[in-house]
């Protein structure tokens, strides 16, 4: 009997861990930091905050996010790095201004806060919207970047997946709400505001094989196994495209990997920053 327990125990706790990518774990906090403030940039004020000392590395989150999703993240990477995240133009405590979203705006924003900041050039993690803010910068200023994680990013809109029936993002789109309202200096606009982003999202970016051919500074294309929201072919063909980069897929999570298994995703990108 006690061995069938055992083995039962077992079972259920590899199937619990197989399907960790059909769960949303709660949002993290971030640690108490260094520095906070924001920062005026290209029309709106952007909000950032700093934590521990090192190379400084800036963790760009996704689309109707903000920078509490890298909690987990934070408390990891300051032990060793300068580590800065960021709420993007009208996410979470940053405001936004009536200029149309686009990632060439928001990536001047980034751009924009560096400068504020005065870091001449930072290691990028971003993901999902961050990691397209971050192929864009690599593109365009590659003078700004050290090196690139991309985590779930997408060539064009025709590689997103049709995710309504994913029951992961049925929690998140009306979590991000009530975050939103929590956060935003505009409380009220969170219908406008995703109005806005949606647009963005249907209608951008459009790279080419070319635009990758550009990016010359180290950079791992990353994604999920069972990422619900970017079609799997997204991260082998822009790898193939962007010289010398890696890639690789994480197992057993999906597009919000970096809540669902935070010390496999710590580890690759530890793994990164170290070796590049």
């Amino acid at each position: 009997m006690r061995n069938w327990i055992f083995a039962l125990a077992a079972f259920l706790a590899t199937s619990a861990q197989a399907q960790q990518w059909m769960t949303l774990p709660p949002t993290p906090t971030l640690p108490k930091a260094d520095i906070s403030g924001t920062a005026p940039v290209n029309g709106v004020r952007i909000w950032y905050a700093e934590f521990g000392k090192g190379e400084p590395v800036l963790f760009v989150h996704g689309g109707l996010a903000n920078s509490n999703y890298w909690g987990n993240q934070v408390r990891a990477f300051s032990r060793s790095y300068r580590v800065i995240v960021m709420d993007s133009r009208g996410h979470g405590r940053s405001t936004r201004n009536a200029q149309p979203y686009g990632y060439d705006l928001m990536a001047g924003d980034v751009i924009g806060l560096l400068d504020y900041l005065k870091i001449r050039k930072v290691a990028l993690v971003g993901w999902s919207d961050g990691a397209i803010i971050g192929l864009d910068i690599a593109m365009h200023h590659p003078e700004r970047l050290s090196k690139l994680f991309a985590f779930a990013a997408n060539i064009d809109p025709s590689g997103v997946s049709d995710a309504s029936h994913s029951p992961v993002v049925a929690q998140y789109i009306p979590r991000a709400g009530r975050e939103y309202e929590m956060l935003s200096p505009t409380p009220k606009e969170y219908k406008s505001f995703l109005a806005q982003i949606t647009g963005m999202w249907n209608s951008q970016p459009h790279w080419t094989k070319a635009d990758f051919a550009r990016i010359k500074v180290p950079t791992w294309i990353v994604d999920a196994d069972h990422d619900e929201m970017v079609n799997h072919d997204q991260p082998r063909t822009m790898a193939d495209w962007t010289p010398g980069a890696g890639l690789l897929i994480e197992p057993d999570v999906s597009h919000f990997a970096f809540l669902q298994d935070p010390a496999q995703f710590n580890r690759d990108l530890m793994h990164f920053l170290e070796k590049h």
